[in-house]
């Protein structure tokens, strides 16, 4: 890497982050419903391409898992073969919103909202993966899936020893890093995908295995007829699903990953475009969209990373395995992948924090839920939309605060002061609070304490002083005939 001087504490640290991600990007790419290679590809996009880039120094991308869902559902609408415009399209989109510096605006997303998401997408994951898990066919849709799941715990069509490596997987997954010492010289993920794989190749395991062709047979350049389904609606929100939860993911870890370390701030704009750059090359290869993944960037900067030098040689370390060592790969049992899975889909939901956030912030913790469920009801991008919505409405009941307040005036003149943000919301209140007035009392209304009023509430108000017989007093600034 000429220009960028290479440490000892960034080659150390780059040979851990590879071997976090080796299962990582190879178990997403087989719950996107694709060929494992296109995950490995998209990991070494993410780290030599990404990873030359400016914007942020630590964080590392890749496929994520939480774009799995979205993937798959676009895989099974439109084929494979026009997964590369998908991306190539979302790419050049966050490019043009990195240009227009729109980057910082990411970070104005309810974290409710993202938080509802991850759920969501960490739920739809399990409950597709522990299928995978007990080499077990999996129904088609998510309510079946569901439906299913008694019946998967009472061991209908499952393998014995595939849940068994599965499980194992699962709890080597959350022990190993407690033994905090063999975790900073081995990954957990490494150990829980290549214990089960040795336990497989000696045994002779009777379970699914990984199926591993070369890099080049699996990139697949999108062709003119794939092209043509960007006119197509559904397409179209895709593409805007992909870069606009690839762009908040990324910019969401580059946030949290700069509270790990003490080195340069991200650019939030440079790193969104160093991503659309990415996932436009990830499109020319027709391989996953790529994001910033939280679990490789903290390990990176764990592992005492200190420039970008590690991110890129990650990536030259995927690139040099997938080439050289293929077959490697094909003595996973697909079995250990999922358990890979299952325990990150666990990982995406905030189990820890949703008990004090609903005591704390119970509208925030609505939000997060009904988000969530809407993603497992429906698809991530209703859900999104849907938890995008009733995050604005909380926000604007929350800001609408008005007050009216009656006291005795000079003359037997009621005075009345309306203060606050008068909005639509709180317009039936506020009605109630005028029409219980006396109506054999005149009525001087002053507000000159709202800070905003809105149309309708303006409306309301004016109509409401034309009804009453009211007097106006410009010294004292207040309104008698029709409010302003």
């Amino acid at each position: 890497m000429r220009g960028i001087p290479v440490s000892r504490a960034d080659f150390t640290a780059s040979l851990v982050v590879f071997l976090v991600a080796l299962p990582l990007c190879v178990g997403v790419a087989v719950a996107s419903g694709v060929p494992a290679e296109l995950g490995l590809i998209t990991g070494i996009v993410g780290g030599i391409v990404a990873g030359l880039l400016p914007g942020s120094s630590l964080q590392v991308s890749g496929p994520a898992a939480g774009l799995t869902v979205l993937v798959y559902e676009a895989v099974a609408l439109y084929g494979i073969g026009a997964l590369g415009v998908l991306v190539l399209t979302a790419g050049a989109l966050q490019v043009a919103l990195g240009v227009m510096r729109l980057g910082r605006w990411f970070r104005a997303v309810s974290v409710a909202v993202v938080h509802g998401m991850l759920a969501g997408i960490g739920l739809v994951l399990i409950s597709g993966q522990v299928y995978v898990l007990a080499d077990a066919t999996a129904p088609g849709s998510m309510g079946q899936k569901i439906a299913g799941l008694p019946g998967l715990l009472l061991g209908e069509g499952v393998s014995g020893p595939a849940v068994a490596l599965g499980v194992g997987t699962v709890v080597v997954l959350t022990l190993w890093p407690k033994w905090r010492r063999a975790a900073r010289v081995v990954p957990a993920p490494l150990v829980a995908v290549g214990l089960p794989a040795g336990v497989t190749a000696v045994f002779g395991l009777p379970v699914r295995r990984l199926e591993v062709n070369g890099l080049l047979d699996a990139v697949q350049p999108p062709g003119i007829a794939d092209w043509a389904r960007l006119l197509e609606a559904g397409v179209l929100g895709t593409v805007l699903a992909f870069a606009l939860i690839a762009s908040a993911e990324s910019l969401f870890s580059a946030a949290a990953v700069d509270r790990l370390h003490n080195g340069k701030r991200t650019d939030y704009d440079k790193e969104l475009i160093a991503q659309g750059a990415g996932n436009a090359v990830c499109g020319v290869l027709g391989a996953l969209p790529m994001t910033a993944v939280i679990v490789r960037s903290v390990a990176n900067v764990q592992a005492g990373a200190r420039t970008k030098a590690s991110r890129i040689l990650h990536g030259v370390w995927l690139l040099l395995f997938a080439a050289a060592l293929p077959i490697a790969l094909g003595i996973i049992p697909v079995a250990a992948l999922a358990g890979v899975l299952v325990h990150a889909g666990y990982k995406l939901i905030p189990v820890r924090t949703l008990v004090p956030l609903w005591r704390e912030h119970r509208g925030e913790a609505v939000v997060l839920g009904v988000t969530a469920g809407t993603i497992v009801a429906t698809s991530l991008f209703e859900g999104v939309v849907v938890g995008l919505v009733l995050a604005v409405a909380k926000t604007a009941w929350d800001i609408s605060h008005v007050h009216v307040e009656v006291e005795e005036g000079a003359g037997g003149v009621l005075r009345v002061r309306v203060a606050g943000n008068a909005t639509f919301l709180r317009l039936p209140k506020l009605l109630d609070a005028l029409d219980a007035l006396p109506r054999d009392r005149v009525v001087e209304l002053d507000l000159a304490g709202l800070r905003h009023t809105d149309h309708a509430c303006a409306a309301a108000l004016e109509g409401w002083a034309e009804s009453r017989e009211v007097r106006r007093d410009q010294e004292t600034g207040t309104v008698s005939g029709s409010p302003r």
